[in-house]
């Protein structure tokens, strides 16, 4: 049993908890402030947009030495890279995307969009979520299993057997 405070957070976490203190810094090289940008790209431009472009870098203006005449306006130009045949179709939705990305930060972080044209790095595409065998196939793949005796591989051999009769 526990001894101390139940309000203590638990010792295990989700690693999404982990995933912005390990992934800022390597970001921040790039001139980007967060990983926001980067890790909700497809949510800020949208899925079709996504599919064509990626931030590469945030370039902030240079700072002068009077920093108090700036009032902190001093807002970024983002870098994308956009594939070949795309780059005309990003520039002519460049301000609607400098808006999302500044309502997403919730502040005028983007004033201007820089478009490079090129192949985007390899993206790990989601994998398709299996459907559930239907019974017709369960039933089907426990005739051909036969008289297994050892019930876990009975099992394992029913499930597998069912999913291989379903796939198209």
């Amino acid at each position: 049993m526990r001894k101390g405070n139940a309000r203590k957070t638990p010792w295990s976490r989700p690693l999404a908890d982990f995933v912005h203190t390990a992934i800022d810094p390597v970001v921040a090289r790039q001139g980007f402030g967060q990983s926001g940008l980067i890790l909700f790209w497809d949510a800020i431009v949208g899925e079709r947009l996504a599919a064509i472009s990626q931030p590469v870098k945030m370039q902030w203006p240079a700072r002068g030495r009077d920093r108090a005449a700036d009032n902190g306006a001093a807002t970024a130009t983002l870098i994308i890279r956009v594939e070949s045949g795309f780059a005309l179709e990003m520039q002519h939705l460049a301000p609607i995307i400098i808006e999302r990305i500044n309502a997403h930060f919730g502040w005028r972080s983007v004033s201007r969009i820089q478009l490079k044209q090129g192949p985007l790095a390899a993206r790990k595409l989601a994998r398709p979520v299996a459907r559930a065998p239907d019974e017709a196939a369960e039933a089907a793949a426990e005739k051909l299993v036969g008289p297994v005796t050892d019930e876990p591989l009975r099992q394992a051999l029913t499930r597998l057997g069912a999913r291989v009769l379903t796939a198209p």
